[in-house]
């Protein structure tokens, strides 16, 4: 087998993983509440701890692999990524599982930011546009099969066991990349861009902070409002570090091609609407609904199919329709599958979903393939780095923004609810901020069972009211999110701003066939070759 077909497995292998491991926690976040004792910022940290690592290092990851190559750090990524799993499968505490899942994102990055543009420099033409389909078909299937995935293997082993069959895989992936795959490094090596990535990150892992401390607290709690302000100066610091810097991580001149901007604001409102939705919905149907892991992920399965399928044919049809169409489109329809979900009330069964999960799942699935070439398709081969890691961490930021302003949202509407609902009940009243807070995470059998017997059905039905109205809240907001997305998907993205596909060479006999035609054209007399018949001059 070519070396390019060991580099798209190999690619398309660690794509799967690390995506794998953004929705397949949504499942088992209860089952991992309940064994390490965790809060629901806590829950909060494991995903927004994995996405923010993401995010903040893609970029530099991007540099770091167009210096010393992109092979090099695919491989050291995938390390640290398989390393992080075993650490997230044998954590003992809240923290150390927030802390692995920072290292699996550190990883993450790495391969994220480097995957793309080894297809990149290994694919051309026509089979570049096939490569692209089929990791855009792997990266559905990985976003698709993720919540199922979660509920099958923490109901039949354990929520470990979600991050441990990482290792066998991630080690598999190491392998084929040390011995099949061939390294590739930019013309033009750019220095690290350091004032940039410090300001980047504790920026944004500031800001991040500050949105889930909302939740907990209030907007105008000191160390929230101090974290938001915080994270807000230190972004904008960044942006005028890298306007000024003659090498910069990231590169705001790209912010002057319309597709990229398009592209880039589709990849912040696909992870931001429909994905960052699951986590809340798979708590709801656990917690609301009574389900377990792996029912509330064969539940899920609804999206998950149609997401499968239309990323199958989105992978085929990449080469012949315009990408905005595909992008646009599939969000509009991802922001009208999330309106159909509204209306959750406390009676409403999961059925009511299913709809929406439908009509979601086809939207996503047709954004996810179109994306990938879009993100690498509007710069030269020497700037594919960075451009995939712009595009990965927008993706990124889509996720983590997304979770934690939905979360502070739902935690919002459910403390208010039990806020209000228990204003008239003196026994109850001054302990409204404590039952919430166990209700935010969860625990809403704990939070009846801890007031007296007469007050039961009352604070399950504000628990289950409020859960209710969080939910229609939530879908509203991500659904004007991607409405957005999709409608300046299609305002934004051209065709004449992507770059031709360099054409890959012609085989050795055809132009040693095209030298000689060319040869005996300039040896043919003047007035033409012989015709039969011509005498013969001497």
């Amino acid at each position: 087998m070519h070396k390019k077909w060991w580099t798209l497995l190999g690619v398309c292998g660690g794509t799967f993983m690390l995506l794998l491991d953004t929705t397949i926690v949504y499942v088992v976040m209860p089952p991992v509440q309940e064994d390490l004792k965790a809060s629901f910022s806590d829950l909060q940290w494991v995903i927004d701890g994995y996405a923010l690592a993401l995010a903040a290092l893609l970029l530099t990851s991007g540099t770091l692999a167009d210096r010393f190559g992109r092979r090099r750090l695919y491989a050291i990524g995938v390390g640290i990524f398989t390393v992080g799993s075993l650490l997230c499968g044998l954590a003992v505490s809240p923290l150390m599982l927030i802390l692995s899942r920072v290292l699996q994102g550190v990883g993450g990055s790495v391969m994220f930011a480097t995957g793309l543009a080894l297809l990149a420099g290994s694919f051309q033409g026509k089979e570049r546009g096939m490569a692209f389909g089929v990791w855009g078909m792997v990266t559905g299937l990985a976003s698709a099969i993720g919540p199922v995935a979660g509920g099958v293997i923490a109901n039949g082993i354990d929520w470990r066991g979600i991050f441990l069959v990482n290792v066998p895989i991630g080690l598999a992936v190491a392998a084929i990349v040390a011995l099949r795959v061939d390294e590739s490094k930019a013309p033009f090596v750019r220095k690290l861009d350091w004032p940039g990535f410090v300001l980047f990150t504790t920026g944004l892992t500031s800001l991040i902070y500050g949105l889930i401390r909302v939740g907990e607290t209030s907007w105008t709690e000191n160390t929230a409002l101090t974290a938001l302000l915080g994270g807000t100066a230190l972004l904008i610091a960044f942006l005028v570090v890298e306007a000024r810097s003659e090498q910069p991580m990231f590169d705001l001149s790209l912010f002057r091609i319309p597709t990229f901007v398009g592209g880039s604001i589709a990849a912040f409102a696909m992870n931001g609407s429909l994905f960052a939705m699951f986590l809340f919905l798979a708590i709801h149907f656990q917690e609301v609904l009574g389900y377990s892991s792996m029912e509330a992920g064969l539940r899920l399965l609804t999206a998950s199919v149609s997401m499968l399928f239309a990323s199958i044919i989105a992978g085929k049809l990449s080469s012949k329709i315009q990408p905005r169409y595909l992008i646009g489109v599939g969000l509009l329809l991802v922001g009208a599958a999330l309106v159909w979900m509204r209306g959750v009330s406390a009676t409403t069964e999961w059925t009511h979903f299913i709809p929406g999960f439908v009509l979601g799942g086809i939207g996503a699935g047709l954004v996810n393939p179109p994306l990938a070439s879009t993100a690498v398709g509007v710069v030269d081969l020497s700037r594919s780095g960075m451009a995939s890691g712009v595009n990965g961490t927008f993706r990124q930021l889509g996720v983590s923004a997304s979770v934690a302003v939905l979360g502070s949202v739902f935690a919002s509407i459910i403390t208010g609810k039990l806020s209000d609902g228990l204003a008239g009940v003196p026994e109850l009243a001054d302990r409204s901020e404590g039952l919430a807070a166990l209700v935010r995470a969860g625990e809403i059998d704990a939070a009846v069972a801890s007031t007296p017997e007469k007050y039961h059905g009352t604070v399950e039905q504000l628990a289950v009211a409020g859960f209710s109205d969080g939910i229609n809240t939530l879908v509203t907001i991500a659904a004007v999110l991607a409405l957005a997305g999709g409608l300046l998907a299609l305002a934004l993205i051209r065709p004449k701003d992507f770059k031709p596909m360099p054409q890959p060479p012609k085989p050795a006999e055809d132009t040693e066939a095209a030298k000689d035609t060319e040869a005996a054209k300039e040896s043919a007399p003047a007035d033409g070759p012989r015709q039969s018949g011509d005498p013969v001059k001497a």
